[in-house]
């Protein structure tokens, strides 16, 4: 088995997202790597909830799409999704509600009464429970893990619950196990295999923000960076720091830019559409020297777009917020992992540099799970950069420096600082000198400078060297190339995770030494490619751009980059 890929779908409000987490949890403990992809419409209430769990021995990185074992709770999931069952698979469904099942593809169907097993323990919203504990009985998997999970996930909502969902699953499994012991897969029998968590990527950021050393957050809830302020909520006073909730974004990034001045690392977060609200401030910031750090989840765009559904229409967006030119850092993970570490990392260059830096992610990365070995801090070591808090005779907040760089001393600390958004001389006073205005000027770019010598992540190169067909992407494009790499080993990928500075020499190195280029890309324009012809002046002219919400997947790939060799 390379992979295989379970799914279920059926109408929102029936557990579909907390069961598809559930599962991967299960394959996870288990003993497999997996990746879960989720679907869902921007509605308050109906629509199609569906996810996507494709678990393998082998590292998943990114979401399939073609599915071997579907649970359909309703017509829907079959009108939508059985073109993509792959020849052989398998289907169940609940005889009860005379769903049309088509023929083809030699497809099984086994029917599982989901509705009357939930009806008969007295608790008919768990039928997705049920479909979950008949699915692992016939994938061969063991009730003893899930129960453990249930455990987990459901304690905080006391006894009751904990067993409602045990019992839904264990009639599900036993029911499957007694009707259809011959239809049963050993697919998902326990392996043994190193110890793995399953984590999304806001959570991933919210871990990376609390390692990080992130002392004040205020974060306005909007999909699909929402989950954050879920996970950093409830933990401020184990870890120590001050989370307020703000009556929208323009309040949120002016909240952490005053807690920044004051001395603590901020920290807000926000999709595409609340950035739009930020970018007065986010200039401020850049006049002001004051660190803080955004985390930017892209969705569907323009306007509100497509709320629940994934682009990467925001790179040239973020570069050119706000009028005229500061210095920006932006760095763009490419999974769960790389985020927790980046997110980390953003903190210590917010205060390194005394500038805003934009951690940008989108909806895949945000909201799908995926399984890794532990997050690991325990190499990071926090670095405020150029501060005191010692009072120093006629301090300069502005003062010119090398590197671009001035002493930072907090607002409390017996200075006097003073934090102007109009062009300012050394002191921070206000004024309109061309040689003044020159000099800080110079003095903020420069660190852009600084910050490429010392602390860039040239972008890296997976697959071989002298390879027929060089891909190029960046963020969470990187799941589904690494993927498609597995069936094509002519082919490598160069990946991107710095934006701003940009790595202009080694783009520039790399790719002239490509013998046919392509482009990857969730947006339009390709927004990636023309930024490379901007900074190295290397025209990609081949671009696989996908702009309908939906990720790329690796079979869609393989077969585009099959057609270029």
């Amino acid at each position: 088995m390379k992979q295989f890929t379970f799914s279920m779908g059926g109408e929102a409000g029936y557990g579909i997202a907390s069961t598809g987490f559930i599962f991967s949890k299960f394959a996870m403990r288990s003993g497999y790597h997996c990746y879960t992809y989720l679907e869902y419409p921007s509605l308050i209430r109906g629509g199609h909830n569906v996810f996507f769990t494709t678990f393998s021995k082998e590292k998943i990185s990114g979401p399939y799409k073609t599915i071997d074992f579907l649970v359909a709770l309703n017509q829907e999931t079959i009108d939508r999704h059985i073109e993509n069952m792959s020849k052989g698979g398998l289907v169940i469904h609940d005889g009860a509600l005379k769903l049309n099942l088509p023929t083809g593809k030699s497809l099984h169907y086994i029917d599982i009464q989901f509705m009357s097993l939930a009806r008969g323990l007295g608790a008919i919203l768990l039928r997705d429970v049920v479909a979950l504990g008949a699915s692992i009985a016939l994938l061969g998997g063991e009730l003893k893990i899930l129960d453990s999970i249930i455990k987990e996930e459901f304690s905080k909502k006391g006894e009751a619950s904990v067993k409602a969902n045990f019992e839904a699953a264990k009639a599900g499994f036993d029911y499957a196990k007694k009707h259809y012991s011959l239809a049963v897969k050993h697919i998902l029998s326990p392996i043994k295999t190193s110890k793995k968590m399953i984590v999304n990527g806001n959570e991933a950021v919210a871990f990376g923000a609390l390692a990080g050393g992130m002392q004040f957050s205020a974060i306005y809830p909007m999909t699909p960076t929402s989950n954050i302020l879920h996970v950093l909520a409830p933990l401020q006073e184990e870890h120590k720091f001050i989370y307020k909730q703000p009556e929208d974004e323009i309040s949120a990034i002016n909240m952490a830019i005053g807690a920044s001045f004051a001395g603590a690392r901020s920290m807000v977060a926000t999709s595409g559409g609340g950035f739009c609200l930020m970018t007065e401030a986010f200039g401020l910031a850049g006049m002001t020297e004051t660190p803080i750090v955004i985390i930017e989840g892209m969705r569907g765009a323009p306007a509100t777009g497509l709320p629940t559904w994934t682009e990467q229409g925001d790179l040239r967006f973020i570069l050119h917020a706000h009028q005229g030119e500061f210095p920006r850092i932006i760095i763009a993970p490419g999974d769960a992992e790389e985020a927790f570490h980046l997110t980390m990392k953003a903190f210590n260059l917010a205060d390194k540099y005394q500038t805003p830096v934009v951690v940008l992610i989108d909806k895949l990365l945000c909201e799908s799970f995926q399984s890794f070995a532990p997050l690991d801090s325990s190499k990071f070591k926090i670095d405020q950069g150029k501060i005191t808090y010692d009072v120093i005779n006629n301090y300069q907040r502005y003062a010119l420096s090398p590197d671009g760089i001035s002493l930072r001393a907090p607002a409390g600390s017996g200075n006097h600082v003073m934090g102007n958004s109009d062009e300012h001389d050394t002191y921070g006073y206000s004024t309109e000198e061309s040689e003044t205005k020159n000099a800080q000027m110079k003095k903020r770019m420069t660190k852009l400078t600084a910050c490429a010598r010392k602390e860039l992540i040239e972008p890296k190169l997976y697959g071989p060297k002298n390879a027929e067909l060089t891909v190029v992407g960046w963020g969470s494009t990187k799941g589904a190339v690494l993927e498609a790499l597995k069936q094509l080993p002519n082919v490598n990928f160069l990946h991107l995770n710095w934006i701003s500075p940009f790595p202009t020499e080694s783009i520039a190195k790399h790719l002239k030494k490509a013998k046919k280029i392509v482009n990857v890309e969730l947006n339009y324009s390709g927004q990636l490619g023309g930024l490379i012809a901007e900074k190295t002046g290397i025209k990609i002219t081949d671009n696989i751009l996908k702009f309908d919400g939906r990720p790329f997947f690796p079979e869609e790939l393989v077969a585009e980059f099959s057609k270029r060799l």
